[in-house]
């Protein structure tokens, strides 16, 4: 990715059940007052995907802009891979992320266990999540939820 001016570091944070949080600070791209638009797939957050405008006032505290909320969905969607047995050249995960290009995606690794897809607006979403149940690959859904997707009494 080439960075510009415009381009920054926002702090997005994701609160844990235990009271921890994660944190993840993906690059965006400047386009108004508090408004970013994304340029990575977040790794931790829900209900964001990438190329969404979203809105980070800057933090005196962070010295960056802190997302707080999504102004507008770009139609992107993420589902987060963790596989059994890292991506190498070549191996089954590596062969299942061909598929998953092949179904119009792309992926973004925080490491070779831990991978982003990004399914764009014109993919069938349910093609790649079908995929991904038949070949017993443990994912979840990020954009939207799960719960975004069948409601919270789904099992």
């Amino acid at each position: 990715m080439t960075t510009s001016d415009d381009m920054t570091k926002i702090v997005i944070r994701v609160e844990d059940s235990d009271g921890s949080a994660n944190v993840e600070t993906p690059w965006a791209t400047k386009i108004g007052d508090d408004l970013y638009r994304l340029e990575n797939s977040p790794f931790y957050a829900y209900s964001v995907s990438w190329l969404d405008v979203v809105r980070a006032p800057y933090s005196e505290e962070e010295k960056r802009p802190v997302f707080v909320e999504t102004v507008k969905k770009s139609g992107h969607r993420t589902i987060r891979i963790i596989f059994d047995c890292p991506v190498e050249n070549g191996n089954e995960s590596d062969k299942c992320l061909k598929e998953l290009v092949a179904l119009s995606c792309s992926y973004e690794g925080a490491n070779p266990s831990y991978i982003c897809i990004d399914i764009p607006p014109d993919a069938d979403f349910d093609a790649v999540r079908n995929f991904l149940v038949r070949k017993g690959v443990n994912f979840e859904h990020a954009d939207p939820t799960y719960e975004e997707l069948f409601g919270s009494e789904a099992e």
